[in-house]
């Protein structure tokens, strides 16, 4: 028979093992949940939250991976248009939506990099959400007025340096995208061309037409029928490799000899941050393999897009990366917006 002793000891060990077992379930039980839901998913309609108003390029983008998903997951891919705020309203709506697989955000380097260096956003991007895969570039090239006579980018650092002060380039208004890769040059090349905000790119490139302004960093489809009438020359797209959608122009950083140089004007998706990671994993390989689809890759090119395609790690490295560079870049140049 035991004595006391050896009853205290073990009914001691008893309890040590319940301790056990029960903080193993604390561990194993919610993993499993989250393999449930991932098994399960998408089992209702996702919405996709595109932070920019119907009718833009992100609308193709959006709708290219909204049907494709819905064709092979039998649930409807509802694209949820709010604009405003330069898209922060759709990346707060966002990072406050339930972390369950069924609200996501088609977002920009503009929104998740530089929005929270310009302006008081109420998100933090590395903490607030869970990245899934870029999706795409959209395509831009630098082009100048032919007044200049230059034809490289060389050429236009070699003729901006000798006129200080006395070039200006043209934005689509502050903060914009083409506002930055421009100031992100002027840094590279310590030269000083002068910003001019316009409201829209159409008025800045009707203006760089007219010759009231000299250079431009702007959207391949909205400049491109004008390289193509002559009426602007191509300099380079500010990629790393030549852009399929701009024929024989060069790269900035090889026409003007800035290894390196690069400005990735890019899409991807972004659920909120405490979504279960196996439907992060199950989102990533579906979009990234829709990408490769021949008939996805034309929509996109039509609508001005590079399909790239990124694993998951990838995109969290280039949202933490970008986060520090744009934050630098803003502060050296100044930039605010209206």
């Amino acid at each position: 028979m035991l004595n006391n002793i050896q009853l205290k000891l073990l009914a001691s060990n008893r309890a040590v093992i319940a301790a056990w077992i029960a903080a193993a379930l604390m561990v194993v039980v919610p993993a499993a949940q989250a393999q449930n839901a991932a098994a399960n998913y998408p089992n209702k309609p996702i919405r996709v939250i595109v932070p920019f108003a119907t009718g833009g390029p992100t609308d193709i983008l959006s709708r290219a991976i909204g049907q494709k998903l819905t064709e092979r997951w039998g649930q409807p891919v509802l694209i949820d248009n709010r604009a405003g705020a330069g898209g922060n309203i759709g990346a707060e709506m966002t990072a406050r939506a339930a972390p369950d697989g069924y609200t996501l955000l088609l977002g920009t380097a503009g929104i998740l990099m530089v929005n929270p260096s310009l302006s008081a956003v109420r998100f933090d991007t590395l903490k607030d959400f869970a990245p899934i895969a870029l999706t795409s570039n959209l395509g831009s090239i630098m082009v100048a007025h032919p007044s200049l006579h230059v034809k490289t980018v060389k050429e236009l650092i070699q003729y901006a340096r000798a006129r200080p002060g006395q070039l200006n380039y043209a934005s689509s208004g502050n903060g914009s995208a083409s506002h930055l890769g421009m100031e992100m040059f002027n840094r590279a090349t310590q030269l000083n061309i002068k910003h001019i905000p316009y409201k829209g790119a159409a008025p800045g490139v009707a203006d760089l037409v007219a010759g009231n302004v000299q250079v431009m960093l702007i959207g391949l489809p909205t400049v491109m029928p004008q390289v193509t009438a002559g009426r602007v020359v191509a300099l380079g797209v500010p990629t790393l490799t030549p852009s399929l959608l701009a024929p024989g122009v060069p790269t900035i950083a090889e026409s003007g000899g800035l290894p390196g140089f690069e400005i990735s004007n890019w899409l991807g998706l972004v659920a909120p941050a405490a979504t279960p990671r196996a439907i992060i994993v199950k989102l990533n390989a579906e979009v990234v393999d829709l990408l490769r689809l021949p008939d996805v890759k034309e929509q996109l090119f039509k609508g001005g897009f590079e399909p790239t395609g990124s694993t998951i790690e990838q995109m969290a490295s280039v949202l933490e990366a970008g986060l520090k560079t744009w934050a630098k870049v803003v502060k050296e140049a100044g930039i605010t917006i209206d």
